[in-house]
C-alpha cells in the first residue's frame, strides 16, 4: 500500500472508541415531534399524527449504509479472466444521498474505472458500493474517496479512478439558491494517478457517446 492510500485510509478511517449509542424508536419519533414544533406546527394534528413513525421508518432505509461493510460487498472476486488487464468502467451510477451539514438530499451519478490486477467483481457490486456510502450523513468529496479506496484495498488493482456529479439541495432549495449547479468531484489511485494520460482515457471514456 503506498504512501497515498495509507494517508487516505488514515482520514477515511479514524479510530472510534466504539459504535455509536442509539436511542430507541420512541426516543427517535419524539425528537420528530420536537422538531415539528420547531418548525412551527403542531405534531398533535391529524396529519402529522403519524408523522414520527414515518420519518423514523424512512431514516431506517435513507441511512442503511451504516450497517453495511463495503468489505463484504467486494469479498467476491473473480481471478479467471482470460489474461484481461485492462479498464473496467461502470459510469451512471444514480445514487441519492444526504448532506451532513444540513441533513438535505444531494444526488447524481457516480463513475467508477480500475485495472484489475487480481481479478475483478462483478459489475452490480460497484453500485451496491456506491449505495453503501451513498446511504449515510456525507459529504461529496468523502463519499467519492471512499469508493476509490474500498476498491483499492478490496482489489488491490492497479488503478482506481473514481468522478461523482451532483446536484445539492443545500445549495438548490437554500441559501444562494441556485437550482441546477453540478458539483464534480474525482479521486485516483494507483496508475491514475501516476499518469495524467490515464486520467485523460478515463474521461473520455465517460464522455463517448454523450451530448
Amino acid at each position: 500500500m503506498d504512501d497515498v492510500v495509507k494517508s487516505l485510509s488514515k482520514k477515511l478511517n479514524p479510530l472510534k472508541d466504539g459504535p455509536v449509542e442509539r436511542p430507541t424508536r420512541e426516543e427517535a419519533e419524539e425528537a420528530v415531534r420536537t422538531l415539528i414544533r420547531w418548525a412551527g406546527d403542531d405534531p398533535r394534528r391529524e396529519g402529522l399524527l403519524d408523522t414520527p413513525k414515518r420519518v423514523t421508518k424512512a431514516f431506517k432505509e435513507l441511512y442503511s449504509g451504516y450497517k453495511d461493510d463495503p468489505r463484504e460487498v467486494l469479498d467476491k472476486i473473480f481471478a479467471e479472466v482470460e489474461g484481461y488487464d485492462d479498464i473496467v468502467l461502470v459510469r451512471d451510477i444514480p445514487f441519492y444521498s444526504h448532506c451532513e451539514h444540513h441533513m438535505v438530499p444531494f444526488y447524481g451519478m457516480a463513475h467508477i474505472g480500475y485495472y484489475p490486477s487480481k481479478g475483478v467483481v462483478g459489475l452490480s457490486k460497484l453500485a451496491r458500493l456506491v449505495e453503501v456510502y451513498a446511504r449515510r450523513l456525507q459529504t461529496q468529496e468523502t463519499m467519492t474517496a471512499q469508493i476509490a479506496l474500498a476498491l483499492q484495498e478490496s482489489l488491490e488493482p492497479r488503478g482506481v479512478a473514481v468522478m461523482v456529479e451532483a446536484e445539492h439541495m443545500c445549495m438548490s432549495m437554500r441559501g444562494v439558491q441556485k437550482a441546477g449547479a453540478v458539483t464534480l468531484t474525482t479521486q485516483f489511485l494507483g496508475a491514475f494517478r501516476d499518469d495524467p494520460a490515464e486520467q485523460v482515457r478515463f474521461l473520455t471514456l465517460l464522455r463517448q457517446g454523450k451530448a
